[in-house]
């Protein structure tokens, strides 16, 4: 490498923000891609409820009835908001195996750049699909396929970016992220604003839009992205062998891990439900009206992204300060204080429903800001917690994989909501929500009895230089 070369080498590597100017085209890709992918899921169900699943729209989605019996075969039988929940939960749960087999094809056959384009095209694909009755479900097929070959491959270029011993990295993580919490806030304005008001495929077609630009953005920065390695065959036997052997210390240590999945499943349910039966119960209990105009039911998305991007800073925070007073507590105890308080929020739902039922008026949003602040106040102690967990208790060689493993519980979840969500519709509103309050105290009661039958295994006592060393690593 000449002078020359190497001069320009280096200044692309701090040429955004300190950082390789990649992460910056990762990043704005990634932005496009959750942009499409929020905005889409903010209207899916109320889509469902009150145009698909209407008389004059059912019957013209192709292969629907063939379909509805597979579903009955998961969740029962269901019509209306009831099929609408259970085809929610379905979608919503496969979007986290997708990607599994999506990393598989990129690491053993095409690469991340192909996987990736071909990922983000099928997605504006099944968008645009959206256009149409009869293209329903091929357009379901057509974003779990996309998000698939798209999620996990993305980010894993962005550690490509640096070297294993760059301490950037965790840095660029958390840049990366915020381009999907920004996306979060801002898709459902546009998209479920332009679905409400103007017309559902208005917002489909903004999604897919913003699909493509996402396209075109990460095709145009291809060129400050590495080369990529060659790839090994499935049949190397070189993988495994380089894989260590697990002891007995490690397989229990994986069973407790393994165990706590259901667990987690079940106490993200209140969380789960905002982007199902929680639209629907919104637009019938909460009063909407500004000005002589109601407020599209998809803002409460937007506004619950900035309530938990603000009680994530709180969050953090507060143990900073904690800790130089007192011991920090474990994860597994900061995850069961989380779930604790996210139970509090269905319960706000629940009085309200019977505020609801006793005056026949709809209540003030108020319930709705103490709702999403204290579940994602709650969450904020859950789920990043529990990636510091698995990434920290996973046997040595075994990272990647437990990380894997972790996010089979919101595969469990979403799978479960949409079952629970679809109890909406045969429930008194405030049973239903105190329903989500029992079973994420039940789930907080079986994490406490993890703690103290098998703490010692996973989450051994507290030294705070490693795990401060490690919760900045997973940020």
């Amino acid at each position: 490498m000449t002078v020359v070369s190497q001069a320009i080498a280096e200044r692309r590597d701090r040429a955004f923000i300190g950082h390789p100017i990649g992460l910056g085209w990762l990043g704005a890709t990634e932005f496009w891609e959750r942009f499409s992918y929020y905005g889409m899921q903010a209207l899916l169900v109320l889509y469902m409820v009150h145009q698909l699943f209407t008389p004059a729209h059912i019957h013209n989605v192709l292969g629907f009835d063939p379909f509805m019996r597979f579903v009955a075969m998961i969740y029962g039988p269901g019509q209306g908001q009831v099929l609408a929940s259970h085809i929610f939960g379905l979608y919503t749960s496969l979007v986290y195996l997708t990607p599994i087999g999506g990393g598989l094809i990129a690491d053993r056959l095409l690469g991340r750049t192909a996987s990736i384009t071909i990922g983000a095209g099928l997605m504006a694909l099944g968008h645009f699909l959206m256009a149409f009755d009869a293209s329903f479900l091929l357009a379901l097929l057509c974003l779990l396929l996309g998000v698939g070959m798209f999620k996990g491959n993305i980010a894993g270029q962005v550690g490509e970016l640096y070297k294993s011993d760059d301490p950037r990295r965790a840095t660029a993580y958390q840049i990366f992220l915020m381009s999907v919490q920004i996306a979060v806030i801002v898709s459902p304005f546009v998209c479920g604003t332009l679905g409400e008001v103007y017309g559902w495929h208005y917002g489909f077609g903004a999604a897919g839009v913003g699909m493509l630009i996402g396209l075109a953005t990460y095709l145009f920065g291809r060129y400050s992205l590495p080369r990529e390695t060659g790839r090994k065959s499935v049949m190397d036997p070189s993988i495994d062998a380089a894989a260590p052997k697990l002891q007995q210390s490690d397989w229990v240590k994986i069973g407790v891990l393994v165990f706590m999945l259901p667990v987690m499943a079940v106490s993200l349910v209140g969380n789960q439900e905002i982007f199902n039966a929680y639209l629907i119960w919104s637009e019938a209990n909460y009063q909407l009206m500004f000005f002589g105009k109601t407020m599209p039911i998809t803002w409460l998305l937007s506004f619950d992204a900035v309530f938990s991007a603000l009680t994530m800073l709180a969050s953090l925070s507060f143990w900073k300060w904690w800790s130089t007073r007192r011991t920090e507590p474990d994860e597994i105890t900061k995850m069961t204080i989380g779930i604790a308080i996210a139970a509090l929020a269905p319960l706000m739902l629940a009085l309200a429903s019977v505020v609801v039922a006793q005056t026949h008026q709809k209540v003030g949003l108020w319930y709705a800001v103490g709702f999403h602040v204290i579940n994602d106040l709650g969450f904020a102690n859950v789920l990043p917690i529990g990636i510091a967990l698995y990434s920290r208790a996973a046997p040595k060689g075994m990272g990647g994989m437990m990380i894997g493993i972790y996010y089979l519980h919101l595969f469990m979840s979403n799978l479960f909501t949409g079952w629970l969500g679809g109890l909406y519709s045969s429930m008194a509103a405030p049973s239903f929500w105190f329903l989500h309050v029992g079973l994420m105290v039940g789930a907080a009661v079986v994490m406490l009895v993890v703690k103290f039958t098998a703490g010692h295994i996973i989450a051994p006592a507290y030294q705070k230089d490693v795990l401060e060393e490690e919760a900045a690593a997973v940020a």
